[in-house]
């Protein structure tokens, strides 16, 4: 068996592995992936979630993880990158998902040292002085990726021309009046 690198931090077997998105069970993950899902132990943390990203939904990480490397590095780099079974790179700020309930996501920036934990708040923290209410949830998992994107008012626009030309994996929806 070859040996696996990220021991450390995501799990070897998890399905979600084939589809080269890390299974971590950290919010601070010692390697820095370009994007990962969390699965945490509901029994020690409150924050945690029994969840599992619908196929749907892995496609979705998938696919937000091919935009970073298609938006941030040359086709040459995407080759070395490659040449791992997890995408790693020294400059990445990782991007962690979690998944609360259906249609209910939120995530962190590994970089954060201040503020919520993860956005928007999970739910036992709804409702309460400690719920991050700047982007109040639940909120689903391309809305999260959106937020993900955006820096003032709206998502970037190269985020939102890869979602377009990418709407076999998000399907437009229509505009909440």
């Amino acid at each position: 068996m070859t040996a696996w690198p990220f021991d450390t931090d995501a799990k070897r077997n998890d399905p979600l592995t084939v589809l080269r998105i890390p299974v971590v069970t950290s919010f601070k993950p010692r390697w820095k992936y370009i994007a990962a899902y969390i699965d945490v132990d509901t029994s020690k943390y409150s924050w945690g979630s029994t969840e599992r990203p619908t196929d749907a939904e892995a496609e979705m990480i998938g696919s937000f993880i091919e935009e970073y490397k298609h938006h941030w590095f040359r086709e040459s780099y995407h080759r070395k990158l490659a040449e791992r079974p997890l995408d790693v790179d020294s400059g990445c700020n990782t991007t962690i998902f979690i998944k609360y309930g259906p249609d209910d996501w939120g995530y962190r920036r590994c970089s954060w040292e201040h503020g919520p934990l993860f956005v928007p708040s999970g739910p036992t923290l709804r409702g309460t002085k400690h719920e991050y209410a700047k982007n109040a949830g639940p909120l689903s998992l391309e809305q999260v990726m959106d937020l993900c994107h955006t820096v003032s008012e709206e998502p970037m626009p190269h985020w939102l021309k890869w979602k377009a030309d990418h709407s076999e994996i998000f399907p437009a929806t229509p505009k909440e009046s």
